[in-house]
């Protein structure tokens, strides 16, 4: 057979066209980019609803204050308004339920936001703040002071304290196989999780019956019934320094769910970001349990609630995790607090929530295979 040659085709000359603006085409692919529509309308409809959520739960409780008059209230902290409500109603709101509320939305978006940078860094759906071993530091922790005898605010100190310690020793285990540092440190944080649990579960038994024990159980169920603006002001000083990190970092999470390969070629340092993350999501976790003692599933379940709303990306993802989460929790204290005439610890009804939510997570991880190996 005769093989031919085809000649390389010749490259005629664009004709001349109208010249495009730049600038007004980018302008509008900029306009059509969902992630800043997606904060654009999204996210503010997110922050509505989370205020909506706060003024009912000031306005619930054994004595009902009309949720006008709780935005009238609110609204007269900035404006000039006439006052329509009584005395009363004003104690029961800023005094009373003011920093359970303020309480529950710091928690809930400390522990949501944990949960999703977490997410993130281990490219794992169904990792949580628990993994670390953060939350059994902090309860050993808490847990000691109690048995102690010593005040509230040692018990928020011992709790932050040995949650850290925590975190380091689950750091100082992930350095040992340089292989796999992801494996290592789930593995180390399972392992630290046990043996602050054992810890906990030994000084439960020892601990006196009738003077220690009831308190001690229903701190570890976690409870928001303590809460005062010296609570919220400790909480809120870890949700700003962790979260400022976090924030700070969060397009080079969107690299890291790509592969240390990947980002390493990118110019990032995978292990340097990955121990940040991994130290503000402990200050997070550990400054919430401090105030409110162990609250689980809400890391769990409240990034994959906003991820069904605004999807993947990390820059939308963390500002809807955290607002999400602290709605979340305000509207389960809510519940606690109201369903029965007496209290339910929000351990209870977050675990009742989380776990049908849990099964239904683990039948769309088998169809759609989401661990990534």
């Amino acid at each position: 057979m005769r093989l031919t040659s085809h000649p390389r085709p010749r490259i005629e000359p664009e004709p001349a066209t109208t010249p495009v603006d730049t600038s007004a085409a980018a302008a509008a692919q900029h306009d059509l980019d969902p992630t800043r529509r997606t904060r654009l309308v999204t996210l503010p409809l997110i922050a509505v609803g989370v205020i909506v959520i706060a003024i009912i739960a000031l306005a619930v409780g054994r004595y009902v204050v009309p949720p006008v008059e709780v935005a009238r209230m609110l609204a007269g902290q900035l404006l000039p308004i006439e006052q329509t409500w009584f005395a009363k109603e004003a104690t029961i709101v800023f005094d009373v339920r003011m920093p359970r509320v303020l309480l529950s939305l710091i928690v809930g978006s400390a522990l949501a936001l944990a949960g999703a940078v977490l997410q993130g860094v281990f490219r794992n759906p169904l990792v949580s703040p628990e993994v670390l071993g953060v939350s059994a530091g902090a309860s050993f922790g808490g847990v000691l002071i109690m048995v102690l005898g010593l005040g509230t605010g040692w018990l928020i100190g011992g709790a932050f304290a040995f949650g850290i310690v925590a975190l380091l020793l689950v750091m100082f285990i992930g350095r040992i196989g340089s292989s796999s540092p992801l494996l290592m440190i789930v593995l180390g944080g399972v392992v630290v999780s046990a043996f602050f649990g054992a810890l906990v579960s030994l000084q439960t038994y020892l601990a006196d019956p009738y003077t220690e024990l009831p308190s001690i159980t229903f701190w570890l169920l976690g409870s928001l019934a303590s809460a005062s603006y010296a609570k919220v002001l400790t909480a809120l000083i870890p949700l700003l320094i962790g979260g400022i990190v976090i924030f700070a970092l969060r397009w080079r999470l969107n690299v890291l769910t790509l592969g240390d390969e990947d980002a390493q070629a990118l110019g990032l340092k995978p292990k340097a970001i990955r121990s940040i993350l991994l130290i503000a999501v402990a200050l997070l976790t550990a400054g919430a349990v401090a105030v409110s003692g162990a609250i689980g599933w809400v890391g769990l379940l409240v990034p994959h609630i906003a991820r069904l709303i605004v999807g993947s990306d990390n820059r939308v993802l963390l500002p809807a995790s955290l607002m999400i989460g602290g709605g979340y929790l305000t509207l389960v204290d809510t519940l606690s607090r109201s369903l029965v005439s007496t209290e339910v610890p929000l351990g209870i009804l977050t675990a009742v929530i989380g776990a049908p939510v849990f099964i239904v997570l683990l039948a769309r991880m088998g169809k759609k295979a989401w661990i990534n190996d």
